[in-house]
């Protein structure tokens, strides 16, 4: 093997699967993890572009898991410095601190997303990004989080949320948010459609 080729071998950091460390958190915790594998790109890449990476104020996303949809974001020219992640399991956060050194990780609930941010967000912002299994938990709850995410945010801010469902995970007629959905993207497995939800 050429001197060249064996250095690049050498210097390739050993990294254990995402798909392995999703299905390990979700057989010990499936109502925390709520997915048996990483979002897909095409589903990552279709969240990303509802941001917009030149808007003032940080990018919140709640529930990153390993990065996929961080990744994600920085395609779509987000400054890894302007994240702020917010995940449950201490696992995914040391993950996520050694991938993304200059994101803001915080280790809370997201579901208590005003107590879990209350010392990081000094300003509002510029979207919410959520990877959260919301349908495993009951509506009043969903609304909450919906409501306390467009509080922290500019006036007109996407709260973005996957799901695999074919209903909405928060119901489109709640007074004072505006609602759009993608197309169903069939690529990611399982099947899944994005929602968006602006204040307004």
């Amino acid at each position: 093997m050429p001197l060249q080729s064996s250095l690049r071998v050498q210097k390739k950091p050993p990294r254990l699967d995402d798909e392995v460390r999703f299905l390990r958190s979700w057989i010990e915790k499936p109502l925390h993890v709520g997915a048996v594998m990483p979002s897909s790109k095409v589903l990552a890449r279709t969240m990303a572009q509802f941001v917009n990476p030149n808007a003032p104020g940080p990018i919140v996303e709640l529930g990153p898991g390993t990065g996929a949809i961080t990744n994600a974001l920085i395609e779509r020219g987000v400054d890894p410095s302007q994240l702020v992640l917010v995940e449950y399991n201490p696992g995914f956060c040391a993950l996520l601190r050694d991938r993304f050194p200059t994101a803001t990780i915080v280790q809370g609930d997201a579901y208590s997303l005003r107590e879990s941010l209350w010392q990081t967000l000094a300003i509002p912002a510029s979207a919410v990004v959520s990877g959260l299994p919301l349908v495993t938990k009951p509506m009043r709850q969903r609304v909450k989080l919906l409501r306390e995410a467009l509080a922290l945010s500019h006036p007109g801010a996407p709260f973005i949320q996957f799901t695999y469902s074919v209903a909405p995970p928060i119901p489109k007629s709640l007074p004072g948010v505006s609602t759009r959905a993608s197309e169903r993207i069939w690529l990611n497995i399982p099947p899944a459609r994005v929602w968006v939800y602006r204040k307004g």
